[in-house]
């Protein structure tokens, strides 16, 4: 029994740096996404936040804007282009 320890101690000693390369880069890709995260709820809540401040008030009174125009000139000739189709005819 105490060789079979023996033989797996060295295994194990063997591979350490491997493993511990592995759990390095395992730890560091989990870092990584975790900042990714983080980063992507902050911007989301600055976004959500910045569009609840800037967003219009739906109480506030709006000021109707009114335009008029004067028709007369496309009436004028409007009428005298159906007077011409009905000459024509």
């Amino acid at each position: 029994m105490s060789q079979e320890k023996v033989d797996k101690y060295k295994k194990e000693k063997a591979n350490r740096e491997k493993l511990q390369k592995r759990e390095k880069r395992t730890l560091f890709l989990e870092k990584l996404a975790i900042g990714a995260v983080a980063i992507v709820m902050v911007g989301w809540i600055g976004y959500s936040a910045y569009g609840v401040l800037t967003r219009e008030d739906p109480d506030e009174e709006k000021t109707v804007v009114t335009t008029e125009m004067d028709t007369t000139a496309i009436t004028d000739y409007l009428s005298q282009l159906s007077g011409d189709a009905e000459e024509t005819k």
